[in-house]
């Protein structure tokens, strides 16, 4: 609780009190950010209030801290407390940093300790405060870069909270543009992973310097000297330079809180690694004294202020009310404006700042139409727009059309192909690593993996859209000769001993190539090059031959030239001919033919799937056959049908399980797989057309 001296000294902080006691949100934003106040709707009601009274006194305490939970006054308390006035500093004090590492190796858990142990996250108890969106609570992974910030002995440190898993290094590559140096985390007992690679290639081509930070050290299992060597031995191979090899090395455990420059050191709290990034981290390289630049890297959204572009200031300084102008990558004016709003970020909160100087990560409002890639720039001085990172090309693509099954416009409320469209551009701009192309009411969406992709549906599905999406595909390219070029992903799989033929004699049939093979305390890490498409619903096999136990990562390597024909027999489905209500006396039957994705009282259409035959060819059966009832009796009871429970896919199975002649149909509520063509009677046509050019 604030003391009410505070507040009643404060005659604009009382006007703020007082206009929320009014609910009035027009109230709580007369008050302005440059400390005038005109024509306020809560200064009448201020006259009135008599402060002296105990009763006016302990609401207005009440009020003030209700609103102080409030986005808006939030960041209003920063600058009448002095926050806002003392936040920004000057550049020799900014660090700029990017968390990186492989999925699961501690990246979000040592983030919330940096906070908590800066004074950044005093009241927060919760864990992985970083990943905010719903998905990434789910799931226990980050999806999106997000950006942070604290004071540490009188240094600002902007920290970057990368994504670890290889579909989302898009997000990787775009953040690198805005930071310095990167802490590289590697868990103590994994060691080098596969996407530890991708993000150390990544930050040693921008020229960073990282810092090593071997995670988990609190691990029974912990192998610190083999990892270290690991370690020194990746960075050999990505030709770092003399001074990226001399990099700090800390050891850490990001759950307990702690990190140390010597193993036999006090394990006491964070504050040797913030020191680290202090010491070897350079200050921001820019230019002050020049006009206004910064390339955006990031998107947000506000109710009041609309869209806020996030990024680093390459050189002058910006206020608000200051004109300035958005250029695209090839140098186009897209608008020009006045910036509205200057937002930074003070640990999870946004806080406004007046100004913004060069080697800052700021937001500023007041450009909708400006994206990712973009530079927002002053409108003299500058003609060139600030070069991005490259971003790697996807390397899987499906197709999303509208959801024509007999049970559309059932379950969502988005089911045109214009709200699809309009959605997936939206993704565009904030997505640099995806690519869409439009045809009629078919859209090609490129991405770098089944998860990325999985992702995006997921969230389309819980908007309210309805829509039919195809198999996942590998993108081709051609060489100069004309020849066909198909990706390449290095593959580590680590596995129980017992099982390690298996997966070597599945991977062969995949065109897959083993290149190392480590075996020690009962496990196994296998390492592979697999063509892309070979690795297609090859995550639920492995977990089934493995029963659960094998652990799958995959990277892009390289393009190489096509591999030929997979030995890939696959498994067929069992079709509903018939629509209605699915009954246990029809599934009871079925049940030998092969696994079922639907249970009884399920409604089912033509063409639908439902479920899996334990043969290769297609079958068509009649789940709503309901018993024939007669008027002869028995004297023998009637034995009750059991079933077993049907497997209900997920979203990440289905697209594994689509073949190339089905489509999986997404809604808010249900997930189901069916024929392209509904018909039986057309679809036995067309497999007799494809068995005689066969033969032919």
């Amino acid at each position: 609780m604030i003391s009410i001296q505070k507040i009643i000294g404060n005659q604009k902080l009382v006007q703020s009190v007082v206009s929320n006691s009014l609910k009035s949100i027009n109230a709580i934003r007369s008050v302005p950010v440059n400390g005038s106040q005109k024509n306020s709707t809560s200064t009448p009601v201020l006259n009135r209030l008599n402060l002296t009274n105990k009763n006016n006194q302990r609401n207005l305490v009440y009020s003030y801290n209700e609103l102080l939970n409030s986005h808006i006054v939030s960041g209003y308390n920063n600058y009448v407390m002095g926050g806002r006035r003392n936040y920004s500093t000057n550049n020799e004090k900014i660090r700029n940093v990017a968390i990186i590492a492989h999925v699961d190796h501690g990246k979000t858990s040592l983030v919330d300790q940096l906070l908590r142990q800066s004074g950044a996250l005093k009241d927060v108890k919760d864990e992985r405060v970083m990943d905010s969106n719903q998905l990434e609570k789910e799931r226990g992974i980050t999806i999106m870069a997000k950006c942070t910030s604290f004071t540490f002995n009188g240094y600002k440190l902007n920290i970057v909270d990368t994504p670890g898993h290889g579909d989302f290094g898009g997000e990787v590559e775009r953040v690198l543009s805005m930071v310095d140096g990167v802490v590289l985390l590697v868990d103590a007992t994994e060691g080098p992973m596969a996407q530890t690679k991708f993000v150390l290639s990544k930050a040693l081509q921008a020229g960073l310097r990282p810092i090593v930070v071997i995670n988990k050290m609190d691990r029974n299992t912990a192998r610190v000297d083999e990892v270290e060597n690991e370690i020194f031995d990746l960075f050999a191979t990505l030709d770092a330079n003399d001074d990226q090899l001399n990099y700090p090395t800390l050891y850490a455990s990001g759950r307990q809180g702690w990190a140390v420059k010597q193993r036999n050191d006090d394990q006491k709290n964070i504050h040797p690694l913030l020191e680290t990034i202090i010491d070897y981290v350079k200050a921001p390289q820019v230019k002050a004294d020049e006009p206004f630049s910064m390339l955006v890297t990031n998107l947000e959204s506000d109710p009041f202020v609309g869209r806020i572009v996030t990024g680093k200031i390459y050189s002058g300084r910006v206020k608000i009310g200051q004109p300035l102008k958005v250029m695209d990558i090839d140098g186009n004016i897209l608008e020009s404006s006045k910036v509205t709003k200057i937002f930074a970020r003070k640990g999870i909160e946004r806080v406004i700042l007046e100004e913004g100087e060069a080697g800052d990560i700021i937001g500023i409002a007041g450009f909708p139409n400006a994206t990712v890639t973009n530079s927002v720039i002053a409108p003299e001085g500058i003609d060139k727009p600030i070069k991005a990172n490259p971003i790697d090309p996807p390397v899987i693509s499906m197709h999303f059309e509208v959801n024509t099954s007999p049970f559309s416009g059932k379950e969502g409320t988005q089911l045109t192909a214009l709200k699809i469209k309009n959605r997936l551009l939206k993704e565009l701009e904030s997505n640099v690593s995806l690519h869409v192309n439009v045809s009629g009411e078919t859209f090609e969406v490129k991405g770098r993996g089944e998860l990325q992709l999985g992702i995006l549906l997921e969230n389309m599905r819980r908007e309210g859209f309805e829509l039919a999406v195809s198999q996942p595909k590998v993108v081709f390219q051609k060489d100069e000769a004309g020849h066909t070029m198909e990706p390449q992903e290095e593959v580590i799989i680590d596995v129980d001993t017992e099982y390690s033929g298996a997966i070597i004699e599945k991977l062969s049939k995949r065109k897959g190539d083993i290149i190392e093979m480590k075996q020690g305390m009962g496990k196994s890490r296998l390492v592979f090059m697999v063509p892309s498409r070979g690795l297609i619903g090859l995550r639920s096999e492995l977990i089934n031959d493995t029963k659960g136990t094998g652990v799958m990562n995959h990277l892009f390597h390289s393009y190489v030239p096509h591999k030929g024909p997979m030995d890939n027999r696959e498994k067929g489905a069992l079709i509903s001919m018939m629509e209605g209500q699915t009954t246990a006396y029809a599934l009871s039957s079925l049940e030998d033919r092969g696994t079922l994705f639907v249970g009884p009282q399920t409604p089912v259409y033509s063409g639908m799937i439902v479920g899996e035959n334990s043969k290769q060819n297609d079958l068509d059966v009649n789940p709503v056959k309901a018993k024939q009832l007669t008027n002869i009796r028995t004297v023998s009871k009637e034995e009750g049908i059991r079933l077993q429970p049907p497997k209900i896919l997920k979203l990440e199975e289905a697209i594994a399980s689509v073949k190339e002649d089905e489509l999986i149909e997404i809604t808010p509520k249900s997930i189901r797989l069916r024929k392209r063509e509904l018909d039986m009677t057309k679809r036995q046509k067309i497999a007799r057309d494809k068995k005689s050019e066969y033969n032919a």
